[in-house]
């Protein structure tokens, strides 16, 4: 029923960009948090940026501050993160995910997660 599902993830060159998308179909509530998290091997799970659907407030972790930016398009149900200047340090497996309220920096906080696309940043 509910589904997020990731693209654009790939490999790039430090200083460059990508920018991440997250389709999601099947929810029932127009309000709602949606958040991009990352995992390296041998490491937790981190929460990078979150965005409230309802007024498109956001938040992101001191890591990529100034440098990524997460929005939004509601018409198509797809939230997008767009990272530039790349650092071989965000290499991971980028997450979707959604939920309702509550500690956004928590994974348990989260309803809901796609299957990640792969970030590569080579130095």
């Amino acid at each position: 029923q509910v589904q997020l599902v990731e693209s654009g993830g790939g490999s790039v060159q430090a200083g460059g960009s990508l920018r991440l998308s997250c389709a999601s179909s099947g929810f029932t509530h127009s309000n709602y948090y949606m958040g991009w998290f990352r995992q390296d091997p041998g490491k937790e799970r981190e929460g990078v940026a979150t965005i409230y659907r309802g007024s498109g407030i956001t938040s992101y972790a001191n890591s990529v501050e100034g440098r990524f930016t997460i929005s939004q398009d509601n018409a198509k149900n797809t939230v997008y993160l767009q990272m530039n200047s790349l650092k071989p340090e965000d290499t991971a497996m980028y997450y979707c995910a959604a939920g309702l309220a509550g500690n956004l920096w928590l994974t348990s906080t989260w309803r809901y997660w796609g299957q990640g696309t792969q970030v590569t940043v080579s130095s």
